[in-house]
């Protein structure tokens, strides 16, 4: 398997940043096009996240977005450590403050990268 370049590798951390941004009324709209949960957010900047560092050294991302990148990480990673209720539903997508953390922080990551209103990407379900 051929391993994307570092533009390809860009284009889907924005992808996921745009997702983890939206608007809730938005992520709730998307979530329910694709018919998965609402982790699946979480999921997707999840698995691009680790490319950030490279994507620094290959001059396709600016070093101060590993600053926000790593907050947005370490929020879903307290989301997941909460035992006090289950965070990762669409009901809570507008009301949960760890979401809104997180989508504003992505926002910014966004913003400072001349990436402000992306649209949210097309996905495709394996089951």
């Amino acid at each position: 398997m051929e391993i994307p370049g570092p533009s390809a590798r860009r284009r889907m951390l924005i992808s996921a940043l745009s997702v983890v941004a939206a608007a809730p009324s938005a992520q709730v709209a998307w979530l329910e096009k694709y018919d998965v949960p609402a982790d699946e957010i979480a999921l997707g900047f999840d698995g691009v996240f680790p490319l950030a560092g490279g994507l620094v050294e290959e001059g396709e991302l600016d070093p101060g977005a590993l600053c926000e990148l790593q907050m947005i990480d370490e929020v879903f990673e307290e989301m997941t450590r909460d035992a006090q209720g289950n965070r990762w539903t669409r009901a809570v997508l507008s009301t949960d403050a760890g979401w809104a953390r997180a989508r504003h922080l992505a926002r910014a990551v966004l913003v400072a990268e001349g990436e402000s209103d992306p649209p949210l990407p097309e996905i495709c379900i394996v089951r």
